[in-house]
């Protein structure tokens, strides 16, 4: 996997949206790990289904586009996979429970819900958190990238 970093610019409430998707994506996945802690979720589509019945009962949910919302799902099963891999080979000590994440820093968005723009200086999230078109600026050139 390829990662360029780079820096983003915009106004106070951009990043105030981009804080909120942040809150959201904590909150979905703490969800799931609730959901899976009850004894509802045995695999990680269940967990992928779980986030629409969020996404319809919470407006604030439904505003994070639903891929994005997946793969806070799939960032809570890789938890709880990873503690029964732990249990399974029998490691001594601790065995990594899942807990309920406290600061989260980041929202996955992953083919859908952004768009870069033509000149690859720019991009936009396209979901309902309203962040809008974000300016770019980094230590590469964005024109190598071309996406699939």
């Amino acid at each position: 996997m390829l990662v360029f970093e780079f820096k983003a610019y915009g106004k106070a409430t951009q990043f105030n949206a981009i804080d909120e998707a942040i809150r959201t994506t904590q909150f979905i996945r703490n969800k799931c790990l609730r959901f899976w802690i009850d004894g509802n979720a045995k695999s990680c589509f269940d967990l992928n289904k779980y986030t629409k019945v969020l996404a319809d009962e919470f407006d604030f949910a439904d505003s994070l586009n639903s891929m994005a919302r997946q793969a806070a799902a799939e960032r809570a099963w890789a938890a709880i996979s990873r503690f029964y891999d732990n249990c399974k080979k029998k490691i001594p000590g601790k065995k990594g429970y899942p807990q309920f994440q406290k600061n989260c820093r980041s929202v996955e968005y992953k083919s859908s819900g952004w768009k870069l723009r033509d000149d690859r200086k720019a991009i936009t999230f396209t979901d309902k958190n309203r962040i809008g078109q974000l300016k770019l600026k980094g230590t590469r050139d964005l024109h190598f990238y071309q996406p699939n």
